[in-house]
């Protein structure tokens, strides 16, 4: 089980906001915190702490340009998501970006597209794509979520659906999207779900408040599933110390 460190753009900015409260109009937003350092600073930060596998989320637009700063500060050592496409892919790729992370493209007429899934394997070889299946709990499990994470798939969160997906991608992100950005704590479901059956590498997103949370995710996962962690890190306004995770669960 290792730390994946996150990058989170919004109007350019570094920014941790609460899962679920991004709408196309901005209304509602809560944000934690926003940072007056730039991309490449945490870039850089990470570079020099030797963390791989992070990744760089661009929160709606306006936010290329300080996504691309941070993979050319640290090329090779962060995945770019956010708005990827198969027209676009090649030039996150090329500016630094490990691996993309392919989110709302996915989807058509309320589930994930094999159709979409082809073009981007025309696209991205499986090795350079990480599909983001942020989910929400519903009453039959969970179901994919997209749009800012404000409207419902068909596709569940299970055995058959990720084994299909394991056939085009290296890894799967996965925000639980109900605890996100609240720091009161995380989804032990989930993770138990993930660590059983999960086919590939995985990183988990969301609730982590503090290291028992961390411990949780072990337990739960099985040490199977990797995990991130945004506004509880005092890097970004909260108080679980940055350095001590990096130097436990960095490498």
């Amino acid at each position: 089980m290792r730390f994946r460190p996150c990058i989170d753009l919004h109007d350019g900015k570094v920014k941790q906001i609460v899962g679920g409260t991004l709408t196309a109009d901005g209304g509602g937003l809560r944000t934690n915190f926003e940072s007056g350092e730039d991309s490449a600073s945490f870039a850089r930060l990470y570079r020099r702490d030797g963390l791989t596998g992070g990744h760089v989320i661009m929160l709606g637009p306006g936010n290329e340009e300080a996504a691309l700063l941070a993979l050319r500060t640290y090329p090779g050592g962060l995945q770019a998501g956010g708005g990827i496409t198969p027209e676009n892919a090649a030039k996150f790729l090329a500016s630094g970006a490990a691996q993309v992370i392919v989110t709302s493209y996915l989807i058509a007429d309320g589930e994930i597209s094999r159709r979409r899934l082809d073009a981007l394997a025309q696209a991205v070889p499986p090795d350079k794509l990480v599909l983001d299946l942020s989910c929400r709990r519903t009453a039959d499990g969970y179901r994919v979520v997209y749009d800012r994470w404000q409207k419902f798939t068909a596709s569940r969160i299970d055995r058959a659906t990720l084994e299909f997906l394991a056939r085009f991608c290296c890894e799967f992100l996965v925000h639980a999207v109900d605890v996100e950005g609240k720091m009161a704590g995380i989804d032990e479901e989930l993770i138990a779900l993930l660590g059983e059956i999960s086919p590939l590498p995985c990183v988990y997103a969301g609730g982590v408040a503090d290291e028992q949370d961390i411990a949780a995710i072990a337990r739960a996962g099985r040490g199977r599933i990797d995990f991130t962690v945004g506004s509880a890190l005092d890097i970004f306004g909260g108080k679980l110390s940055y350095r001590r995770i990096a130097e436990r669960y960095g490498r």
